[in-house]
């Protein structure tokens, strides 16, 4: 099994840290952006298999990148979680309306998150295998 590549996006260097420690736990590998703007950068560069992205960060904001994501034709199936501190039910709505594959609240539960990331990169699987 090739090792999936999960790029988590929050400018809180804690959930970052928690998140990195538990995935790499799992055997992903984990790469990192602290806002938008680098988060855009890394999808370039890096072509992860699933984004785990934060809603509120500075330069530019999580739907934004939700948005972008979902315009690129390379990257329109890349699965996205949204996690964020807004957890009313117009904010997870607007995720959900944006593209978004799963939206978690913060505070999160890691092995709740880890499930999800599990579940989505298990039907993206699928879907490509469908696909040929």
């Amino acid at each position: 099994m090739d090792r999936k590549r999960i790029l988590v996006v929050d400018d809180e260097i804690y959930i970052v840290h928690i998140l990195e420690f538990t995935l790499t736990m799992e055997g992903y590998e984990v790469l990192t952006a602290a806002d938008g703007e680098e988060a855009l950068r890394r999808l370039e560069q890096d072509h992860p298999d699933l984004v785990v992205l934060d809603i509120m960060m500075p330069k530019v904001d999580g739907y934004e990148v939700l948005r972008r994501i979902r315009a690129d034709e390379e990257f329109r199936h890349l699965p996205v979680i949204l996690l964020s501190a807004k957890g009313r039910p117009i904010d997870r709505d607007t995720g959900l309306e944006i593209g978004a594959d799963d939206y978690i609240v913060k505070p999160f539960s890691p092995r709740r998150l880890l499930e999800k990331i599990q579940d989505l990169l298990e039907r993206a699987r699928l879907s490509q295998v469908s696909n040929y």
